[in-house]
């Protein structure tokens, strides 16, 4: 998913300023299920600290601070150290040798094989319902009434249907709106949506 984009159907309530829900296909889906397979130090890398809700950035930052360890280049032990200086237990030379500290890239993410058949979490067949508060369901035209229904919508021709890109970008948004509120799907698109309203 790294480069590309999805097209993401939203119906929006113009009356109420309110995403309803949105209609994706497999890809999205995926995405929204492997995030809750991200470590949390993952997330925190993603989200940065200056977006982050909480304290989980600044604890994050002090590991980052002190990443780097070290082993003796001599030695085969496996001692490592915070401080160049420390003297090898084996060898009584300094351990200068740096060690990679290795973290999730990007191209790692998209990449979990708990499949369901032609891989990922759901089936590619279907069109799912994402809703605001990020509910993932199979759609069904029943389902698409019962919905309408459910936010007391009388008539359909006061929804506005939107299409909107989402890529890496669009999910680290709205992995970061999920960690603040419950309207996510508002939250990440509406003034997108009503930006381009203005612009055009």
């Amino acid at each position: 998913m790294a480069d590309k984009k999805f097209k993401l159907k939203l119906p929006v309530d113009n009356e109420a300023k309110k995403v309803l829900f949105a209609e994706a296909g497999k890809e999205i889906a995926d995405f929204l299920i492997y995030l809750l397979s991200l470590p949390v130090g993952t997330v925190a890398r993603l989200l940065e600290k200056k977006s982050m809700v909480g304290c989980l950035g600044n604890l994050y930052q002090s590991i980052k601070e002190r990443r780097n360890v070290y082993k003796c280049a001599y030695s085969s032990n496996s001692n490592v150290a915070e401080n160049p200086k420390i003297v090898c237990p084996s060898c009584n030379r300094q351990m200068t040798r740096e060690v990679p500290y290795l973290t999730a890239s990007s191209k790692s993410v998209g990449t979990s094989t708990a499949a369901v058949g032609e891989g990922g979490f759901v089936k590619g067949v279907v069109t799912y319902v994402i809703m605001d508060n990020l509910v993932l369901k199979p759609m069904s035209t029943i389902s698409s009434i019962a919905l309408l229904n459910k936010f007391n919508v009388k008539d359909v021709r006061s929804l506005e249907k939107k299409v909107v890109d989402f890529g890496v970008e669009e999910g680290v948004k709205l992995l970061k709106a999920s960690l603040e509120c419950r309207n996510i799907l508002t939250s990440v698109f509406l003034s997108s949506i009503e930006s381009q309203k203005i612009s055009s």
